[in-house]
């Protein structure tokens, strides 16, 4: 029995599967439906959890190279919130593009992590070192 590390089976699992270059998203609870890429769903009301925290538990044992935002997310959020998501990310070289090119990466994506998160724009495509 794991009794540290990821303990999610699903999560533990997609992130065995991620190699070099390899992308996986986080998202938020409405993200859309993509039926050919697996989707974990870790929601279980609104906020909980958040994007954040599953980046910074994945982060702690996954190495990641940069990640891709929409540049949406910091007009459309609060400096405080904006904040909490850069701690997560810090010493990530992050890309922040208009959404609709966001949405173009997510097919080439290996999964989704799908979060209980409500925070406009705030999904993150992690891609590995």
């Amino acid at each position: 029995m794991l009794k540290s590390g990821i303990l999610n089976p699903a999560v533990n699992s997609l992130l065995s599967r991620v190699r070099h270059t390899n992308t996986f998203v986080i998202s938020d609870r409405c993200f859309p439906f993509y039926g050919d890429l697996e989707i974990i769903d870790l929601s279980l009301v609104d906020d909980v959890p958040r994007i954040a925290d599953v980046v910074r538990a994945i982060r702690n044992h996954f190495d990641v190279g940069c990640a891709y935002m929409a540049q949406e997310f910091r007009n459309e959020n609060s400096i405080e919130i904006c904040q909490a998501l850069d701690r997560e990310l810090e010493g990530i070289a992050v890309q922040l593009e208009p959404h609709i090119e966001f949405k173009k990466r997510v097919p080439y994506a290996l999964g989704i992590i799908r979060t209980g998160d409500t925070t406009r724009y705030g999904n993150v495509i992690l891609e590995s070192v």
